[in-house]
């Protein structure tokens, strides 16, 4: 495997990391506003990158089709939304709000805001997986650059969900290097599921329109599900929608300037 796509896969993993280090520089918790501005920066960024790097492509992919080129897009993206519905439904978890708990279970509140996280990361990684294994597989509408513009914005994005799962631990009394390693290892899925689909990818090249469109519906899901009630509700909510709006704007930029 090429020493960029490594390096490629990793780089949202890096995000993670370095969004849980702020335990060690913020104060125990993070202020409502804060959250709100890093979940609706988090969001904007997901809704460009699933449309620019991920659904755009998948149509330009399928233009052969003529008037149903939009048929592997629609239908991936469907079965994206509907895969992480299941995941949503079968795996015990709290909610981005942090009071909506997921199927009932006896697991603590912790170890289901990081299953939450964790869970998210999933599309996040089969995303930067897809597009990899595009420009390995030698698709012409994805570029070195493409890619790589993907993966800098999902690792802008896990930076605030390293501190979403970081800080709240912290707040509750656990230690600064306990909660820094929690919020790492909520982004450790990521490159592994990089992985998993550049591998299986290689083999459904045929597919490619309908395995970007999957990732775009799945990290939709994510957004509206989770991301956007939690920067929406209650006050300071139109920090969140501002933020919401930079995070889109520069996600755009990147992957029309890289791509």
């Amino acid at each position: 495997m090429p020493a960029e796509v490594i390096l490629g896969i990793l780089i949202p993993f890096l995000g993670t990391s370095l969004g849980a280090s702020l335990v060690f520089v913020l104060r125990n918790n993070i202020s409502n506003q804060l959250q709100k501005i890093l979940t609706g920066f988090a969001a904007g960024v997901m809704v460009a990158a699933s449309f620019w790097s991920l659904l755009n492509p998948a149509l330009e992919s399928s233009e052969g089709m003529g008037k149903l080129s939009f048929l592997p897009a629609a239908v991936g993206f469907l079965i994206g939304v509907g895969f992480l519905l299941l995941l949503d439904e079968i795996t015990p978890h709290m909610h981005m709000d942090q009071q909506v708990e997921g199927p009932k279970s006896g697991l603590k509140r912790t170890t289901k805001l990081i299953l939450a996280v964790t869970l998210h990361n999933i599309p996040e990684g089969m995303a930067v997986g897809v597009v990899y294994a595009g420009y390995v597989s030698g698709n012409t509408e994805i570029s070195a650059a493409g890619a790589l513009a993907l993966a800098l914005g999902i690792a802008i994005q896990n930076f605030p969900e390293g501190a979403i799962v970081s800080m709240p631990l912290r707040a509750e009394g656990m230690g600064k290097g306990k909660t820094f390693l929690y919020g790492v290892l909520s982004g450790v899925v990521e490159p592994i599921a990089s992985l998993i689909t550049i591998l299986a990818a290689s083999a459904l090249i045929p597919v490619m329109p309908y395995l970007l469109a999957f990732a775009a519906g799945a990290m939709m899901y994510v957004v509206v599900e989770e991301l956007i009630p939690e920067m929406s509700e209650g006050q300071h909510s139109n920090w969140g929608t501002i933020a919401f709006s930079l995070g889109f704007v520069l996600m755009m930029i990147l992957d029309v300037a890289l791509g």
